[in-house]
């Protein structure tokens, strides 16, 4: 079947990758729903558009079949009949001739000891694969026997800019890119961001809307008629409990988790969502909920379970002069309508929503907090953690770390800005010397807000995402 036009943003990465990327194998990982198994669909329509042989293209979707538990090592096999019966000639033939097989993989995380296959694949083959799956976490454990085999691209839910092109229909091109940390610190980089968002303030903001009313999952937006009810069960039935119920397992015996367990620490991380909540916030309220004696490093098993599966992101504490706090990790969670659908509490993220349900502020700049430390998070190689209060020393929401340079963000999502109280902790970072910040970030609600201090620079929280 034609897949769908709208490509997400990896897709030219992915197909770059695929096609001449330093390493024979793509892992491309993210959450459920977000799309993974449509972009392998079209980097197979574009290969066929630039010419390849059809021949020269094998798809395979591991899906949970008996048929393929009875056949012993699948992808080899699979493998080797497509070599025989379709290429009619042998993967090392061919791409000695500069015309390759492309191998696309997609649910290989249903296979047992699907890495070690992968592995024997490129090692004698010279073959490119694409590698799929919907469950993160058991994609990222078997990619330890590839290493030096395999480049990974990671996908979350749809950027700003991309729910602007697909419930739209208005293409906005991101002029910053994906590769490259050094623009972050530039000023004129993040002026020039204020600038674009202002510039291009009527799409970014409609878009910003449609985010707060229904999120960043592609069929949210696709479907956006859809009754909520019916919106937040299927996000329940699809996303969160196919993780808890099916992708958290241990072992090739695919040996299940505490259900409940994980159930519940779900549920505190939605409701703790953009703070650093730890064992003070979890154990009672788990013990008692569950009436156990749970302790708080199982349950920290559970939660970087949850950072597995890319549900949540957690965003630990700053190592400074060789020194960490003992500070537990941020909460973020990949969207906003996660929380809404488990908890059953819809909180709007717009200036004009928020207008009229004032008493929702609060809990919306916590969400603030999370979706802007889950879009950190997500971009390639950006080390991104927490600045705890230290004795004299107030907290910082969030602090880029590249190369030796460090960027301080706080977030104060709210219709009035007191610009010296609100930007204590980031005038009290940028005047420690060693921390080496060059400016920070004030990430607001409105676009309009101004600072007289010219090392902190204000961007609204639509104009930041607006930036990939």
């Amino acid at each position: 079947m034609q897949p769908p036009r709208f490509k997400r943003w990896p897709f030219d990465r992915l197909l770059r990758l695929l096609k001449e990327g330093m390493t024979p194998a793509t892992v491309l990982r993210g959450p459920r729903r977000v799309g993974k198994t449509i972009l392998l669909k079209q980097a197979v329509q574009s290969l066929l558009t630039d010419g390849v042989a059809g021949n020269r293209i094998l798809y395979v979707p591991f899906d949970e079949l008996p048929t393929f538990k009875g056949i012993q090592e699948p992808v080899l096999a699979v493998s080797r009949w497509f070599e025989k019966e379709m290429l009619r000639d042998s993967f090392n033939a061919v791409a000695n001739r500069g015309a390759p097989a492309y191998l696309l993989f997609d649910e290989v995380q249903n296979l047992d000891f699907w890495a070690p296959q992968i592995k024997n694949l490129v090692d004698n083959h010279g073959v490119r694969c694409l590698i799929t799956g919907s469950s993160s976490l058991r994609i990222e454990a078997g990619k330890d026997s590839l290493a030096g085999r395999v480049s990974t691209l990671e996908m979350g839910p749809l950027l700003l800019r991309e729910i602007a092109a697909l419930r739209f229909g208005i293409p906005c091109g991101s002029p910053c890119g994906d590769n490259g940390l050094d623009r972050f610190l530039s000023r004129d980089f993040w002026q020039e961001a204020v600038r674009v968002g202002q510039q291009q303030a009527t799409i970014r903001l409609r878009s910003f809307k449609a985010f707060s009313e229904r999120g960043g999952y592609p069929i949210a937006q696709e479907k956006f008629e859809t009754p909520w009810h019916e919106l937040a069960d299927y996000l329940n039935e699809t996303v969160i409990r196919r993780a808890i119920q099916h992708d958290l397992r241990m072992g090739p015996k695919g040996q299940k988790r505490d259900e409940k367990l994980l159930e519940e620490v779900f549920r505190l991380s939605c409701r703790y969502a953009g703070q650093a909540a730890g064992q003070a916030a979890f154990v009672p309220e788990i013990q008692q909920a569950l009436a156990g004696n749970i302790g708080w490093n199982r349950i920290l098993t559970y939660l970087r379970f949850l950072d597995g599966t890319l549900l949540v992101r957690l965003v630990q504490p700053i190592e400074l002069r060789l020194k960490r706090r003992k500070a537990p990790a941020k909460l973020c969670l990949a969207d906003h309508t996660l929380r809404a659908s488990w908890l059953q509490e819809t909180v709007p993220l717009d200036v004009e929503s928020l207008a009229a349900n004032p008493h929702l502020m609060d809990i919306a700049g916590r969400l603030a907090e999370s979706t802007l430390g889950y879009f950190l998070a997500s971009i390639p190689s950006l080390d991104v953690a927490h600045f705890p209060a230290r004795g004299a020393e107030p907290e910082v929401d969030f602090v880029l770390t590249i190369g030796t340079k460090r960027i301080p963000i706080e977030v104060k999502y709210r219709h009035r800005i007191d610009t010296m109280e609100d930007t204590r902790g980031l005038r009290a970072f940028l005047e420690k010397s060693v921390y080496n910040a060059p400016f920070g970030l004030l990430v607001t609600l409105d676009d309009d807000v101004r600072v007289p201090d010219p090392r902190i620079i204000p961007i609204s929280l639509s104009s930041f995402l607006w930036t990939r």
